[in-house]
């Protein structure tokens, strides 16, 4: 592929830092000898790089801002990196690495922006930093005769729908269900879908990648080893390495799916609605997805307030199909034909990520989020239902109060007959669905104070109904709540804080990665895989 850079002009740079210092002059302020640094090992033949200071306000901002979905980590007390270097080529990215550890400069990588607690390009611990921004990296090579597809890490899960679609319209990948995400980012963490239940995780369906070590060197899976593969798919991202490709194993899906969304509110009976959905959704068809989105039905407290419950699903199947399996499992819902939109999968891309109607296809090489709020997001995972007196507690809270939305996505299928050792994503076997609580506000910090307390709020009445010892988190809905590495250390201990609620007992195998492949903590940011060979950040 064109972004596949030769080795030998991997060897080319690399013999340039062992022999060329001068550079490194210490009468250069360290952004002109950063910039030095990269260009001593520019090779003709790579396309240049582009980088943004502080120093133009107006470029630095527009960059800075442009694929992050968090305004609350764009306010002016937000810290801001000291640059921001865009790579065009592998090379460059080997460079930046190479660069910021010699001169100890804390390097963030950023692919898609919608970290939520935006530790890819804020950094609450250590200064200055550098924000590595992976967004001019996005090439996408779809293989139909092989079933396989090579994406870049900047490149959107919108944009790998798209191209996999143009060459084919029975073949789709198992990601998000958000068309803006960075794939570099995604499958670091697991990349649960809309088809999970069908194909598994986005993680269970990587067969290779490319990475940057701590080195600064390019590696495959073979020549990482299956280790550290594994660590990349559910571990994390900002640990081991920068993600510059993944290779995908495409899926078979229908010429024709069907979706649906059909709103139940509390008056139309939607507490036992949603208890039979706890107990069905994840032992229904493989093929079924439904999720449940709950919410007030306005923001102010009135009388008239109430509680909505959206079933919003894909099925990968025709409406016939789809309507005999869910008059006999699941009636309570009163799914009619009306309510059913048969589609291409690209369609149900579209639809479940929130487009309206008749959006083209196209939309989704803006690899531009739909939404951006100031907000905060906590997870859980369910394993046992949650009684209706729990759920009229839970509606005693919303009519009470104005608070978060949540977001109930069901698990089983496919991505549950998975061992959770098979990758460091564990929440598996035995989990009925994920919760995402979400409290957004448009006013920066004028509300922010009450929109934290009503998202804890919510978050400690539901630890009576979810998993304990650990109450399990999800990493890609990063929560500093959780706990995080403070400046100057690496401890182990305060790292098993959140650690264990994101990967479980996986936890340890990711310490011992860490340890191997990157010893002295150069990939490193608030909740970082710790490495056992230091005590305090190099």
């Amino acid at each position: 592929m064109a972004f596949h850079s030769s080795l030998l002009l991997s060897q080319i740079l690399l013999l340039f830092f062992i022999s060329s210092p001068s550079w490194t002059s210490a009468t250069y302020p360290i952004q002109q000898t950063f910039f030095r640094c990269l260009s001593t090992n520019s090779v003709n033949s790579v396309p240049l790089w582009s980088y943004y200071t502080p120093n133009n306000v107006t470029a630095f901002t527009s960059v800075l801002n442009s694929t992050a979905n968090n305004l609350r980590y764009l306010l002016p007390t937000a810290p801001k990196p000291m640059i921001i270097f865009t790579p065009l080529s592998e090379v460059h990215v080997q460079a930046a690495v190479l660069c910021s550890r010699r001169l100890r400069l804390a390097l963030r990588v950023r692919s898609g922006g919608h970290d939520y607690e935006a530790v890819s390009y804020v950094s609450q611990i250590e200064s200055p930093f550098v924000v590595l921004d992976l967004s001019q990296l996005r090439a996408i090579e779809v293989d139909i005769p092989q079933g396989t597809a090579w994406a870049q890490a900047g490149a959107t899960t919108g944009e790998v729908y798209y191209q996999i679609a143009q060459k084919s319209k029975v073949h789709g990948f198992p990601m998000g269900l958000c068309t803006s995400l960075g794939v570099g980012g995604h499958i670091t963490g697991g990349a649960y879908g809309s088809m999970m239940r069908k194909f598994g995780l986005g993680a269970d369906n990587v067969v290779d990648v490319r990475m940057v070590d701590a080195k600064g060197r390019i590696l495959d899976r073979k020549a990482m080893g299956e280790d550290l593969f594994w660590a990349l798919r559910g571990g994390g991202g900002g640990s081991f390495g920068i993600i510059l490709a993944w290779k995908l194993k495409l899926v078979n899906v229908p010429e024709t799916v069907t979706v649906f969304t059909v709103t139940k509110t509390l008056e139309q009976g939607a507490t036992e609605v949603l208890y039979k959905w706890q107990n069905i959704a994840p032992n229904l068809d493989d093929r079924l997805f439904i999720r449940v989105i709950i919410q007030a039905s306005s923001a102010d407290l009135t009388a008239n307030r109430t509680v909505t419950t959206s079933y919003n699903a894909l099925f990968l199947g025709d409406s016939d199909t789809l309507l005999g399996i869910m008059g006999k499992d699941f009636p309570e819902l009163g799914l009619t034909r009306a309510d059913c939109v048969e589609t291409s999968w690209l369609g149900s891309v579209l639809y479940i990520g929130g487009y309206p109607k008749a959006t083209p296809p196209e939309v989704l090489l803006q690899g531009k989020p739909l939404f951006r709020n100031y907000f905060k997001a906590k997870s859980d995972f369910v394993r046992t239902p949650i009684p209706e007196e729990g759920l009229l507690g839970l509606w005693k809270i919303y009519l009470e109060e104005e608070v978060p939305f949540m977001i109930w996505n069901p698990y089983g299928g496919a991505m549950a007959r998975v061992p959770e050792s098979a990758t460091p994503f564990p929440h598996r076997r035995g989990t009925l669905f994920k919760i995402q609580y979400v409290a957004t506000w448009q006013d920066g910090t004028q509300s922010m104070a009450r929109h934290m307390s009503w998202i804890s709020k919510l978050y400690d009445y539901m630890g009576s109904y979810v998993s304990q010892n650990p109450r399990e988190a999800y990493v890609n809905y990063r929560d500093l709540d959780l706990g995080m590495n403070k400046k100057g250390v690496n401890s182990l201990m305060e790292a098993s804080s959140w650690g264990f609620r994101y990967f479980k007992s996986n936890f340890y195998r990711l310490v011992q990665v860490k340890t191997r492949v990157d010893p002295a903590n150069f990939f490193r940011h608030e909740q970082s895989i710790p490495s056992l060979h230091v005590k305090k950040w190099n």
